[in-house]
């Protein structure tokens, strides 16, 4: 199968429109994240072609094309683009976002694309200002990074995106060394982070970025880190599922050594298993993430988003045990969380507030779990809110 026709394909840009490199380039990213996506839900480039045939109407869809698209030789135009949405389950956004990206320039493009342009002078100021006092040593960068992972946990998406934005503009003249993308990639997963997951297109295109980033760096860990944390991020909100277990599958892939990367990824694939309504496979995941855990968890004392301690993963689970219904599971580990909880983070005591809201529009009081889900963010000040908690209460209100 997989040759439904000896068509060419309708909708496609043919290499030779391809002439300028940034053009060749977005090809091949959209070509890749094509590639990938079809390899997590175990389809050949056949299998794939039929799909398309079968969902569009047109049996114009060959082997022979799909890897064209996936080796960025041709690119699909949007009729096809459209559909492969539908078959891959991925949104739309995603694959147009992919198709826009240039690795030439991925920071300068995408970095000014989220800073409002009244700030541009601010960031060549930032800029040169660095330049002229002189590089600084990894070690700075080192330190930079674990400040950004404590901030994280306090600050509002709006002020960590605005001190990341001019931070990524220096560093990316500064890409020498394996430890420099190790610090890239950590930080441009970060950013990805302030922007929203119902974003699929910014989300999940800087998540991807970081994940090329950490590859550079060679570091395994680095690498399993960055795509288990865009997973556990992209799951816990609900959000482009497929690209979720793209991720995830792919830290897994990388070691089999237990670590906080195949940790996010593991809570990640269970809470995309319990949002397409498989809780056997969400509860199989979570026992394998305890095991996991139990391995490569750490210390309460830390509070950084590179961490994954106690309190946290009972924060993973609780939501966990929401999206399934299970009150017993979702009141033990909230209560787990709370014990340990530093007093410090009230964003997250707020997503535990939240989860409780869930568990009683899931028990069939809609108006009453929104309404408590909405009160516990309202006591939380607007300044510390994050991306994750509104983009909650949006699923809270719609269960």
């Amino acid at each position: 199968m997989g040759d439904c026709s000896v068509g060419d394909g309708a909708g496609e840009a043919p290499s030779s429109r391809l002439s300028s490199q940034g053009a060749h380039d977005r090809a091949e990213a959209l070509g890749a994240l094509v590639r990938d996506l079809r390899l997590t839900v175990g389809w050949s480039q056949g299998r794939l072609a039929d799909e398309l045939c079968n969902v569009s109407g047109h049996a114009t869809v060959t082997r022979e094309l799909v890897s064209r698209w996936e080796h960025g030789r041709r690119n699909p135009g949007p009729f096809w683009l459209r559909h492969l949405s539908t078959v891959l389950q991925v949104p739309l956004a995603t694959l147009e976002e992919a198709g826009r990206m240039e690795r030439r320039t991925f920071l300068t493009d995408l970095a000014a694309s989220a800073v409002a342009p009244i700030a541009a002078a601010d960031l060549i100021s930032h800029g040169f200002a660095a330049a002229l006092r002189g590089r600084p040593a990894e070690d700075a960068w080192r330190a930079k990074l674990e400040s950004y992972g404590r901030d994280y946990m306090t600050m509002g998406a709006a002020e960590i995106r605005r001190r990341l934005a001019a931070d990524l503009i220096v560093l990316q003249q500064q890409l020498e060394t394996p430890g420099m993308w190790d610090i890239a990639a950590r930080l441009m997963t970060l950013y990805g982070k302030t922007f929203p997951g119902s974003d699929g297109a910014k989300a999940a295109g800087w998540y991807r970025i970081a994940a090329a980033a950490a590859d550079r760096s060679g570091d395994a860990s680095a690498r399993a880190w960055v795509r288990g944390r865009a997973a556990i991020a992209l799951g816990y909100e609900g959000a482009s599922l497929s690209v979720a277990d793209m991720f995830a599958g792919q830290a897994l892939a990388i070691s089999g050594r237990p670590s906080l990367g195949h940790l996010n990824a593991i809570m990640g694939k269970a809470h995309a298993a319990a949002l397409r309504g498989d809780g056997r496979t969400a509860l199989e995941l979570l026992a394998q993430g305890q095991r996991v855990f139990d391995a490569a968890g750490s210390g309460d004392e830390e509070a950084s988003d590179y961490a994954v301690p106690w309190w946290r993963f009972n924060v993973f689970t609780s939501l966990l045990a929401a999206r399934l219904g299970d009150e017993q599971l979702a009141s033990r580990t909230q209560d787990a969380a709370r014990a340990s909880l530093p007093p410090a983070l009230p964003r997250f005591a707020t997503h535990l507030e939240m989860h409780r809201g869930m568990m009683l529009a899931r028990a069939g009081d809609r108006a009453g779990g929104a309404a408590y889900a909405r009160e516990a963010l309202d006591k939380l000040p607007p300044e510390k809110h994050s991306l994750t908690l509104r983009m909650l209460l949006a699923e809270i209100t719609a269960t």
